[in-house]
């Protein structure tokens, strides 16, 4: 999806929009404090990393350097109820900072903490595999079983969808072939039991999938489950399991022309004869903060769950995150995740906890350094391509960070590299009776920040 439609859709329609953050530092005396490290057991032996070690307090020291205010900015109302943070990246110390250790909602800013516990939890090379079982009873049944892979696509071959060289379930259905022979394929049972609970949170609004911006959480859909798959936008249904079951009905062709096709549960005396994987997450984290995409972020969640023996549903993300992250050195005694894309207004998350996390982000020698290089650029690439213009234009491609929209706010969340070759984490937070201004309103406090370095000061 790309923030820029939405925010055009919105603008055109009257809505307002917003977005949230979340708690993780502690600032002491003008100063980030990460959190205690914790073992939790949850980080993997070869993607160990510290926030403490990287965060370490320092005393607010007296500035040789002229006050630089932002006040004209910060106060613009389009900025709504505005929370921010900005430190020295080198130091840590706090240049600037309104309301920073509120847990708020994050918006698509929570997919920082997505990719970070992805790639921390499952590894930066892990693939969801999609797999295909035959009834050991009746050959002409089989089980179309989802692995967690929203990327599985229904395109032809040669051609792709928003996904980039994703499986194809035409593989699928080669595969399917030339295990059954001449087999008449009499029924498809599709099967998404891996993820478990309600598909759709009550706290999202209807309309993300009516429009086109998320999918039902379903361990089996293709294409995302949208109705076009070239299109990041494009509406999604209620039933993507049993559209993917029917897409692979299609694929093989006559001999599968009068299979029924329904939702089930593979038994555990099927055999397994085909399967296709997805592309390592770090190309799914590519592309998620690239264009924020929701379907992709909420996959990733179940899979970090399951993998540490949680049940994949909504109500193990949170414990499943704050395992991981607190297992890096981040506190996380004050965050609080109800999904891995952000939408949800009940996540919670300070803009302390942010800048925490881009600390570690920024300093990291681990996998962890993808996520930094998938950021995207002030008035250059993905969702910032379109800001930070006109009068703001000076601050193009030096803003390296995540943006987030929901109905009530707007987000974002990186490091700046500044006018006087400073290098500053920043976290922006405009909430409540926001507009499709506010963006603007954010890009000029945040070009500011450029502009003043490290002699920014709240005055």
């Amino acid at each position: 999806m790309s923030e820029r439609q939405k925010f055009a859709y919105f603008k055109q329609v009257g809505i307002g929009l917003g977005a949230g953050l979340a708690v993780v530092g502690l600032v002491i005396g003008g100063s980030i404090i990460a959190g205690t490290p914790k073992n939790h057991g949850a980080a993997k032996p070869t993607q160990s990393a510290s926030a403490a070690q990287s965060a370490t307090p320092t005393p607010e020291p007296t500035s040789t350097l002229p006050a630089c205010s932002v006040a004209k900015a910060a106060s613009d109302k389009k900025l709504a109820t505005l929370q921010a943070l900005v430190v020295d990246a080198k130091t840590m110390r706090v240049l600037y900072n309104v309301d920073e250790a509120r847990a708020s909602a994050t918006a698509s800013t929570m997919k920082l903490l997505t990719s970070t516990v992805a790639i921390q939890q499952l590894g930066a090379d892990y693939r969801a595999t999609t797999r295909v079982y035959q009834d050991s009873s009746d050959a002409g049944i089989i089980y179309l079983v989802g692995g967690g892979d929203p990327t599985l696509s229904r395109t032809a071959k040669g051609k792709s969808s928003v996904y980039k060289k994703a499986p194809k379930i035409s593989d699928l259905a080669d595969q399917i072939k030339a295990a059954v022979g001449d087999t008449a394929i009499t029924k498809i049972v599709a099967d998404g039991s891996l993820f478990s609970g309600p598909e759709y949170l009550k706290s999202w609004e209807t309309s993300e999938r009516k429009i086109g911006y998320m999918s039902q959480v379903s361990a089996l859909q293709a294409d995302g489950d949208r109705k076009n798959p070239a299109k990041e936008t494009s509406p999604r249904s209620t039933t993507p399991e049993l559209n993917t079951g029917k897409y692979l009905r299609d694929a093989l062709g006559s001999v599968a022309a009068d299979a029924t096709v329904e939702t089930g549960v593979t038994p555990t005396t099927a055999t397994q004869i085909a399967s296709v994987q997805s592309q390592p997450i770090s190309n799914w984290i590519d592309h998620m903060l690239t264009v924020s995409d929701n379907t992709q972020a909420e996959a990733l969640a179940r899979l970090i769950a399951i993998d540490l023996n949680k049940s994949g549903s909504f109500d193990s993300i949170d414990s499943a995150y704050k395992s991981v992250l607190g297992g890096l050195g981040l506190d996380v005694s004050g965050i609080k995740v109800m999904d891995g894309s952000g939408l949800s207004d009940y996540n919670a998350v300070s803009p302390q906890f942010m800048i925490s996390l881009m600390k570690l982000l920024v300093d990291t020698n681990t996998d962890l350094k993808l996520i930094r290089k998938d950021l995207t650029v002030s008035g250059e690439t993905g969702s910032l391509a379109w800001r930070f213009n006109k009068k703001n234009k000076d601050a193009k491609g030096q803003v390296y960070a995540k943006t987030g929209w929901i109905k009530h706010g707007y987000t974002l969340v990186g490091y700046i590299n500044a006018k006087d070759k400073s290098k500053l984490l920043f976290a922006v937070y405009a909430l409540g009776k926001v507009t499709a201004d506010t963006p603007t309103a954010i890009d000029t406090l945040v070009t500011g920040f450029y502009r003043c370095g490290l002699a920014l000061s709240n005055g």
